[in-house]
């Protein structure tokens, strides 16, 4: 499955935050936005993005999934910064940040991480922006990492009781009181390992045992009108002509197999079914 965090796209009500704000900015250098850098997605960002879309030869639908992210990059001022004062390991079985000064441990924070259908990324990033008080879902603080494919951060929450559980879009959520306290210590560049097994998927295809990954295929499939078949978690060929159908619909090679770019198309169409907007 391709990672994502949250796809950026016209909602309503408008959809707002600090990935929103970097996205504005990306496309203004890159000559493609020439509005205001508000943290709404407006028409005109969507429009923007379309146009970006279309020139990068991606599905030209004004949602800023993980293809868009990759294709717009990461500022090169974003990427000059590099310290190793600090650094910080998070766990995203144990759902733990454990903060250090060279290999001495500061202190262990609780952290919320991402669903399984919606995974934090992991690896070896950098914190590569930081911005006060974001607001909203962001909470209190924002550090943005350098994962290349999506708006992915570390930052405080509006909902509090989701903090040691998998919950997020893939962002890695903090209390606000302890995301302001690693905020203030921790500089640009500092070096971000997040650690654990990322289940993001298997295969689908004819055949495949029954799992609750079919099931959720399926749910999406018969919301979105494509499948009239039983939710039973089994990948039939009813199942799989839906989503040859769905492929065809999308662009995509229509080979009836639910890999990284089907999981994708699921993944955003998901998320509009059910309006989600949270990080």
């Amino acid at each position: 499955m391709t990672y994502s965090s949250r796809y950026l796209r016209i909602t309503d009500p408008l959809m707002e935050g600090i990935d929103v704000t970097n996205i504005q900015q990306r496309l203004s250098e890159l000559g493609f936005y020439d509005g205001e850098i508000t943290g709404v997605y407006d028409r005109q960002n969507a429009e923007a993005v379309r146009n970006f879309q279309q020139q990068n030869g991606l599905t030209a639908d004004g949602i800023v999934g993980p293809n868009t992210w990759n294709a717009v990059g990461i500022s090169s001022d974003l990427l000059q910064y590099f310290s190793t004062e600090y650094n910080i390991t998070i766990d995203i079985e144990e759902k733990e940040l454990t903060l250090r000064q060279g290999e001495q441990i500061i202190k262990v924070y609780p952290v919320a991480v991402g669903k399984p259908s919606t995974p934090t990324p992991t690896g070896n990033w950098r914190i590569i922006q930081k911005t006060l008080n974001p607001g909203g879902p962001f909470g209190a603080r924002w550090m943005r990492l350098s994962v290349p494919w999506g708006g992915y951060g570390i930052h405080g929450t509006d909902q509090p009781e989701s903090i040691g559980t998998a919950a997020s879009h893939g962002c890695v959520r903090m209390l606000n009181e302890d995301v302001i306290e690693l905020y203030d210590i921790v500089p640009l560049g500092t070096e971000v390992k997040i650690t654990g097994i990322t289940v993001t998927g298997r295969t689908l295809y004819l055949g495949v045992q029954p799992g609750e990954d079919v099931r959720n295929v399926q749910e999406i499939l018969q919301e979105l009108g494509y499948y009239g078949g039983p939710i039973d978690a089994v990948y039939d060929e009813e199942v799989r002509d839906a989503v040859l159908e769905l492929q065809k619909d999308y662009g995509l090679i229509p080979d009836g197999v639910v890999g990284p770019n089907t999981y994708e198309i699921l993944g955003k169409l998901g998320d509009i079914l059910v309006n989600s907007q949270e990080p």
